[in-house]
């Protein structure tokens, strides 16, 4: 990252230039009530396993099949046959759960776009499916498996450039943002033409218990289709085909809110990041391909270990915030407020009465209204996604992002990572919330410099 400062007049360095000086609509922000995070769910933990440990309010049974489910999510797959993890498919793109998600956290940018990380490519041609969904490529699927077994071919290989462009503040400040692009090299097979492409990097998996059982109501009362308002800010639902009830459902999980269930979205990862079949995708990425294997008799994985895995990945503790005594995060907590980025990162959450006990009747602090925004052609992949457009993207929860470094050693955000910091993905916000983005440009540097110390106590 590249920074100047240039010498302007006094006044423009100190002037509060987001609303004015008047900030006492916001003065009553109680950012105590905030601490607990997830609840009853929240942890207090500032070491690398802030976003590995159970929720402390399970109960024995739950405890028992939350251990059961981190040995799943920790479980390498290896080639068929074996005694222990069998299974890994032909084509895949790495061989456990937690490689694409580093101790419950968030995969970095890598610097080799093809070694084993967490970064993965989603395909797909023009057009909607028989559910409205992406349509597959012929010959490749809906994601491109860049690694393969001995004696299969992967399906491509990935290739990364970069472009950059200059973010100039009102106070002469620049910040360089660099911006990656995915193409494909090495095809197995020709290509067909059109072929639409989108990187995703795994993302923190705690708190998603809490996120699935927010009412439906609660989240379409967020949406503001027709901005009616007139603040510029709409956002929508995204409803999804669900492969395991078969039915249309409210789209929660994922960049594009393009997945109803965590079940599915780990069935979904079994079998197109590891090439493993189970009873909701019985089969193989890879099949009918020329490098797919051969198909078997049964799911490599059973709907128990389905569950369990899924109950893991619900019922891990939320950390909670931190500093909030602090002056500047209180500062910074109403400047969040004043540039709107709240009426997004909806910070309040509360869930209905769950199965799960832990999860029942929370009130939560996630920083999301779990819609889609258009954020924007500057950070489009151009695919749509079920009713999501090549411009939407799902408001990423902010909770705990401020340990990302110390529990995964980097700050890559972003759906590519391009991100570096907090800053950059406020930078790289468009669309929708350009008007905050400027805003934030507009602010003077303590400003800036609180508004991050607020996020980063999240």
């Amino acid at each position: 990252m590249i920074r100047k400062l240039y010498l302007l007049p006094l006044l423009l360095i100190t002037m509060y230039s987001c609303t004015g000086n008047d900030d006492s609509e916001y003065e009553n922000i109680n950012l105590e009530e905030r601490v607990d995070a997830g609840g009853e769910t929240t942890i207090y933990s500032t070491t690398t396993n802030a976003y590995s440990s159970p929720a402390p309010n399970l109960t024995g049974a739950e405890y028992d099949n939350h251990f059961e489910g981190d040995l799943l999510f920790e479980a390498t797959f290896v080639t068929a046959p074996a005694t222990v993890n069998p299974g890994l498919g032909s084509i895949y793109n790495n061989s456990a759960c937690i490689n694409c998600h580093p101790r419950d956290g968030r995969a970095k940018h890598p610097t080799d776009v093809n070694s084993a990380n967490g970064l993965l490519v989603r395909a797909s041609i023009f057009g909607t499916d028989e559910h409205g969904g992406p349509v597959a490529v012929p010959g490749f699927g809906l994601q491109i498996q860049n690694r393969a077994i001995s004696g299969y071919a992967p399906e491509a290989a990935y290739t990364v450039s970069y472009t950059t462009h200059t973010e100039t503040f009102a106070d002469g400040t620049t910040v360089v943002l660099r911006k990656p692009t995915i193409a494909l090299s090495n095809p197995y097979t020709s290509l067909p033409g059109g072929v639409m492409l989108s990187t995703r990097l795994g993302t923190p998996i705690f708190g998603l218990g809490l996120l699935e059982e927010i009412p439906e109501t609660n989240i379409l009362a967020q949406q503001d289709l027709s901005d009616a308002d007139g603040d510029g800010i709409s956002g929508k639902a995204n409803y999804v085909w669900n492969p395991f009830t078969l039915r249309t459902e409210l789209g929660r999980f994922g960049w594009k809110a393009n997945t109803a269930s965590i079940i599915v979205q780990c069935a979904s990862a079994y079998v197109e990041d590891m090439g493993i079949t189970n009873p909701i995708f019985t089969l193989e990425t890879g099949h009918g391909q020329t490098n797919g294997g051969i198909p078997g008799l049964e799911p490599e994985v059973t709907m128990e270990t389905l569950e369990k895995i899924a109950l893991y990945c619900k019922t891990l503790g939320v950390p909670a915030a931190r500093n909030t005594d602090k002056p500047s995060v209180k500062r910074g907590a109403r400047l969040f407020e004043q540039l709107e980025c709240a009426k997004c990162h909806t910070p309040k959450q509360v869930t209905g009465n769950s199965s799960i006990i832990a999860l029942r009747n929370q009130t939560f602090y996630p920083y999301t209204d779990l819609l889609v925004h258009d954020m924007g052609e500057g950070l489009a992949d151009n695919r749509p996604d079920f009713m999501a457009t090549g411009t939407e993207w799902k408001t990423r929860p902010l909770w705990g992002i401020g340990l990302t470094n110390l529990v995964n050693g980097h700050t890559d955000f972003l759906h590519d990572g391009r991100a570096k910091n907090v800053e950059e993905a406020i930078l790289w916000h468009g669309g929708e919330a350009e008007k905050s983005k400027t805003k934030y440009k507009n602010l003077n540097a303590t400003q800036r410099s609180e508004l991050l110390e607020f996020i980063n106590s999240l």
